[in-house]
């Protein structure tokens, strides 16, 4: 029923912060923070769409063991079957951490406080953490991302908001006609909205600074990720590699050009727009 991704024994597990994690954003940090040196993330798997965040990414964000639950595999369990289940998987369990807005059991019957009064174990509910006046949760992160304030997402983050991608064999025209990309494949992350953006890509474990563009290509209509690195740039990549792309700042809305010649002014605006951007960033 579980899986977990790096090595911690499930019997050396003294506190548990449990919940989905998605992105693990500012809020979930503070969860993270009431964990003890044999702490885990428990994560309740209930979403099969476009991601913020793979168990990767959480494992480095959270610096901590993770254990995954199938949400659909607990559902039918009431809540004190939930926490009998716990018990059972985490033995020496001594403390949970939960958010406020935790819910648990069959139809979601108990809340974070009942936590407690029925396992007899140590509960920490972690209150609303706000931000700007607002509540810190996934769905204002993705809403940020989805009107293209990557920055925004960013301070809700902590971090600069990132995707994995693989690298696919483009069409040749912009090495041809205009500047070379690297053409990417999403791997189902959740994708900020269609533009230019001033960005930074990590390939190889190194991170270049670029600028990159999401929409529906003009020349075939097909959407596309592209990526036009504007540094010195020498790696020898192959098609199928896995890259990571951080949008930095939004720079402009996608537009038709009347020729390649209209397109490569612009595009050579935004390089420029994004060198100054990206000068204190790596």
């Amino acid at each position: 029923m579980m899986n977990f991704s790096i090595i911690l024994e499930k019997a050396s597990v003294k506190t548990l912060a449990i919940g989905c994690f998605d992105g693990i954003h500012l809020g979930h940090l503070e969860l993270i923070k009431k964990l003890d040196k044999n702490g885990a993330l428990l994560i309740i798997d209930k979403f099969k769409g476009e991601v913020l965040s793979d168990e990767r990414q959480k494992q480095e964000l959270s610096k901590r063991a993770i254990f995954t639950l199938e949400f659909e595999k607990i559902r039918h369990l009431s809540a004190r079957d939930f926490l009998e289940f716990l018990k059972k998987e985490f033995v020496n369990l001594e403390h949970i951490v939960v958010g406020y807005d935790f819910t648990f059991g069959r139809n979601k019957e108990a809340v974070a406080y009942d936590i407690e009064k029925l396992s007899k174990i140590k509960t920490s509910v972690v209150p609303e953490f706000k931000l700007e006046e607002l509540s810190v949760h996934t769905s204002l992160i993705k809403e940020f991302l989805s009107l293209g304030a990557v920055e925004k997402a960013r301070r809700f983050l902590g971090r600069i908001y990132s995707i994995k991608a693989r690298l696919v064999k483009g069409q040749g025209l912009g090495k041809r006609e205009l500047f070379a990309t690297l053409n990417l494949e999403n791997l189902n992350y959740f994708l900020p909205k269609n533009g230019v953006y001033a960005s930074l890509i990590k390939v190889q474990e190194k991170g270049f600074k670029s600028v990159s563009f999401l929409g529906f290509r003009s020349t075939d209509l097909a959407f596309s990720i592209e990526t036009h690195i504007i540094e010195e740039f020498k790696n020898a990549v192959q098609v199928g590699e896995e890259m990571e792309l951080f949008f930095v700042k939004f720079l402009r809305e996608n537009e038709k050009f009347s020729d390649l010649k209209a397109l490569k002014a612009q595009i050579s605006q935004d390089i420029g727009q994004a060198k100054e951007i990206l000068n204190n960033e790596r």
